[in-house]
């Protein structure tokens, strides 16, 4: 797995992207699995904060049980029609970790928005990520690019 810090470096342009997408509207969709396999989407804040990609979700939330049990992942910008055309679209797929060192993060979250929650109100996960894919529309067409760990980036145009 790879962590946001390391993907950055490889991709920075592309990093750079998909961040300013998810920065676009703090919400983003992320889908987890049920404990019966079947996917579950809910709403999430992700943060790109101390070289990481993070999330903190209400404890024992669903989704927090889901990434407890089984960690993976998919992540994706809020997009609309507009937004899509206009500014491209940002998914990110991979694992999470559920953390219980949180003063760092915290206190770091604190600084940047002076937003304090206490530690024992928040399920604070990083994610590591495997996958990582960048839609731009570009005339009538669509270029997709897409990044996996081991194997690079990958361009399709779509017209």
């Amino acid at each position: 797995m790879a962590t946001w810090a390391e993907f950055a470096a490889e991709q920075p342009d592309m990093a750079a992207f998909v961040q300013g997408r998810f920065a676009a509207d703090r919400h983003a969709l992320i889908a987890t699995l049920r404990k019966d396999g079947s996917p579950r989407i809910s709403g999430v804040e992700p943060d790109f904060a101390r070289g990481e990609l993070w999330a903190g979700m209400m404890p024992d939330s669903l989704k927090s049980k889901d990434l407890r049990r089984d960690p993976r992942f998919a992540l994706h910008c809020t997009t609309t029609v507009a937004s899509m055309t206009e500014a491209g679209d940002a998914k990110i797929s991979g694992t999470a970790e559920f953390w219980t060192d949180k003063d760092a993060y915290l206190k770091d979250l604190f600084d940047r928005t002076e937003w304090q929650p206490k530690p024992e109100e928040i399920d604070l996960f990083r994610f590591d990520v495997t996958e990582v894919v960048q839609l731009i529309v570009e005339g009538d067409g669509m270029i997709v690019l897409s990044w996996h760990e081991g194997r690079g980036t990958r361009r399709v145009d779509k017209k």
